[in-house]
């Protein structure tokens, strides 16, 4: 019997990773915020083929978002300030996880936000019950409503408040994602780190702007918003390199993915696995496609097993 040499080669590649415990087929993750509750994307293609995702980020009420409109372009990227539209965690567990089990046969991430440490430690309470959620996602760049608006992610006191919070009413991993709208990324790791993080997210979007020159006024209603693409790619790598090297707990990486080339870069820098964002925005099948690449992009670079790789840059 003659074997296709192509075929051999392609099988014995391992795409697999481990998150804290949790196997993925593949590193390639749809961030939150980009990929809804996994529903609006089922009828593209089967999304099982994903290593995991990440859901719509989860607040303890339901949330309209910002007034409209809340999405500008901009080159190699875009702007968005969606406020965190969401039915809240009543809805989510009562209507999504149920609906999302039908369709999903994988572990999913779950993404919670909040805007006092109280909510943070409800939502996660609540969500670390559902079964199917392996991970939990802290989002922690929401404006802390009891300083004064400033994010909880911009500070080490009270990025390490909600991971003391949220870790003491979970038995799940839990992953803080950070902001990089800050001078110094590897304290606030770490301060998770010490506070019980099981891993850290990064990069969350950057903030932007853009004025309609015609109209002289700022293209969207909240005036800023998260600059997420390609364009902040440079960024996020630069900042998995510097966490995952001062840290000692797993990071996802994310921020600007849009290739099976920028996978394979993102885990060199030192992500386990690598969260895909706007390109999911732009493109439906980006991830689909992503994953497909990988094993072609693995033979070029000669690498067999890709958690081989991970942190592999001195």
């Amino acid at each position: 019997m003659v074997t296709d040499p192509k075929t051999t080669a392609a099988d014995a590649l391992d795409l697999s990773v481990e998150l804290c415990g949790v196997r993925l087929d593949n590193p390639v993750v749809p961030a939150s915020g980009t990929f809804g509750y996994g529903n609006e994307f089922k009828d593209f293609y089967d999304i099982n083929i994903l290593g995991s995702f990440s859901f719509k980020g989860t607040t303890r009420e339901a949330r309209f978002g910002n007034p409209t409109p809340r999405i500008a372009e901009c080159c190699a990227g875009m702007i968005n300030a969606v406020g965190l539209q969401n039915p809240g965690i009543d809805r989510v567990i009562a209507e999504e996880m149920p609906r999302l089990r039908s369709f999903f046969r994988k572990p999913v991430i779950a993404n919670i936000s909040g805007f006092s440490v109280e909510e943070y430690a409800y939502c996660c309470g609540r969500i670390d019950r559902e079964e199917q959620v392996a991970i939990i996602e802290v989002n922690v760049s929401c404006p802390n409503v009891r300083h004064g608006g400033m994010s909880f992610g911009t500070s080490t006191e009270a990025a390490a408040e909600v991971t003391r919070a949220v870790k003491a009413v979970t038995t799940k991993p839990v992953f803080i994602k950070l902001s990089p709208n800050v001078t110094d990324i590897v304290s606030i790791a770490r301060a998770c780190e010490e506070a019980g993080a099981d891993g850290i997210c990064l990069i969350n979007t950057m903030l932007g702007m853009r004025i309609d020159t015609v109209r002289r006024r700022a293209e969207i209603a909240n005036t800023m918003g998260g600059f997420s693409g390609s364009a902040i790619f440079p960024v996020a790598v630069r900042m998995v390199y510097q966490v995952a090297r001062a840290c000692r707990i797993p990071v996802m990486g994310c921020g600007g993915v849009s290739t099976a080339r920028d996978v394979i870069e993102m885990m060199m820098a030192g992500a386990t696995a690598v969260q895909v964002g706007a390109a999911n925005l732009v493109n439906p099948y980006a991830s689909k496609e992503i994953i497909e690449a990988l094993p072609a992009e693995m033979r070029r670079l000669g690498i067999t097993r890709l958690r081989d790789i991970i942190g592999c840059v001195e």
